[in-house]
């Protein structure tokens, strides 16, 4: 009768004496959250992409200067040698595009097109993040006040807020801009309107941030960690500001990165009904007014900056996007 064969050794997954049976302990990293955001904005290739052209669009307002002398011409510079003198309009296809001329030239004076997209930008720019910083600092301030303390400071807030919303921006912005002097406060017609442009979008867009904070005030002054900060003996201005604010930070960068393409185009805007920057200063807007006069002879002269306008608002929508779904507590 035969018998099963017996096998030496230890059985099947033991290890040998000594060794230890179980696997090192996995160390578990906790996450700020700020890196959970990052995480999340990591994983969205689109807002991501934003991210990216918003930046290049920074540096390309920054380096204006230099990116002229490198590529093209002088913003102001006139070429009349690039003008048909029988047509007014730029000789070549496309608008005069050629190897000198990377976005052809204008059909009025013969200036360098590319030059003057980047100088565009570099006005659009300000104004949209001069305004939006205006916006969040008054809105933000106005709104935790209105929020926190309730009562009759909300009621008077809230009704300014209507009033603001209510008011025709456009039609004040053009009545300003049209009784202003060419210079004021020592400041030169280049960039006093400007400056203009930033107080009046900025000044009657706060009530937008304002609404949004106020609400978020008014949640979060009836949690746990506000009724334990008012037991210990913290004071309003404790609360507000190392309580609230910092618990507010998430709406307020979301904001902030979606009203900057609005700001963007009530510049355009303004530019293209003429209360923006005066000629020769280059912005977009005035660039798609005078388009519209020759459009159907020389469409390029129209899409080089409607596609500058488009591209940048684009861009920082979907960053935007990505970014309140990256700073959303409830996301994955």
């Amino acid at each position: 009768m035969t018998t099963p064969t017996e096998t030496s050794g230890p059985p099947s997954g033991a290890q040998p004496d000594g060794a230890s049976t179980t696997a090192p302990a996995k160390k578990i990293e906790g996450r700020s959250p700020g890196r959970i955001a990052w995480d999340r904005l990591k994983r969205d290739k689109v807002a991501l992409a934003g991210g990216v052209v918003v930046i290049l669009l920074v540096l390309a307002a920054i380096f204006a200067p230099v990116l002229s002398s490198m590529f093209g011409h002088p913003p102001n510079e006139p070429h009349p040698d690039q003008i048909n003198p029988d047509l007014g309009l730029p000789r070549g296809s496309f608008g005069g595009i050629s190897g000198d001329f990377l976005l052809g030239v204008d059909p009025t004076f013969g200036r360098d097109v590319f030059s003057r997209i980047l100088y565009g930008a570099q006005i659009s720019m300000l104004v949209a993040l001069g305004a939006a910083v205006l916006s969040v600092c008054i809105g933000v301030v106005m709104g935790v006040t209105a929020g926190y303390f309730g009562g009759w400071v909300d009621a008077f807030i809230s009704r300014v807020m209507d009033i603001l919303l209510a008011f025709p921006q456009l039609l004040f912005s053009i009545a300003l801009v049209s009784v202003m002097p060419t210079s004021a406060f020592g400041i030169p017609d280049q960039w006093l309107r400007p400056l203009i442009l930033v107080f009046v979008i900025g000044f009657f867009g706060w009530p937008y941030i304002g609404r949004i904070v106020r609400g978020q005030a008014m949640s979060l002054r009836e949690r746990e960690f506000v009724d334990a900060a008012r037991s210990l003996g913290a004071g309003r201005t404790h609360i507000l500001f190392r309580e609230l604010l910092p618990n507010l930070v998430a709406p307020i960068l979301v904001y902030a990165t979606l009203i900057i393409p609005t700001n963007i185009l009530n510049e355009a805007a303004l530019s293209f009904l003429g209360a923006g920057v005066r000629p020769p200063t280059a912005s977009w807007g005035q660039m798609l007014s005078e388009a519209v006069r020759i459009y159907q002879a020389d469409p390029m002269y129209m899409v080089v900056p409607g596609l500058a306008i488009f591209i940048t608002v684009l861009a920082f929508n979907l960053f935007g996007d990505g970014l309140r779904d990256a700073l959303d507590p409830k996301g994955n």
